[in-house]
Order: C-alpha cells, then structure tokens, then sequence
C-alpha cells in the first residue's frame, strides 16, 4: 500500500532526526520544533473555527 510506505519513510525520517538531535547534543532544538508544531496545530484547528479571527490579533 502507497500509505504504508509513506508512513514508513516519514517515521524513518522522524527517527534519523532523533538520532541526529541526540548524537549531535542540539536539546535546545527541542523548543523550537515544540514551538512549531503547536502554532501548526492551532492554526489546523483553528482554520474553520469562530475563534479564527483571534489569530490575527496575536499576530
């Protein structure tokens, strides 16, 4: 299946990041990834929301 092999290659992908962050010693990229990954979720969630104009006041 083609979404088998995506999921695949994308927590290959995931993991050699991992690994990378940890052979590396780059704990402050944690942060910033978190940081991402968060206003990405709000802005998913948000997009067909009432509370979508909010956004713009933040930014």
């Amino acid at each position: 299946m083609v979404t088998d092999s995506r999921a695949r290659a994308y927590l290959g992908t995931v993991g050699e990041f991992v690994h990378f962050i940890g052979e590396r010693k780059s704990y402050w990229l944690a942060p910033v990834i978190f940081a991402l990954l968060l206003l990405a979720a709000l802005g998913f969630f948000l997009e067909g929301s009432v509370l979508a104009p909010a956004i713009y006041s933040i930014f």
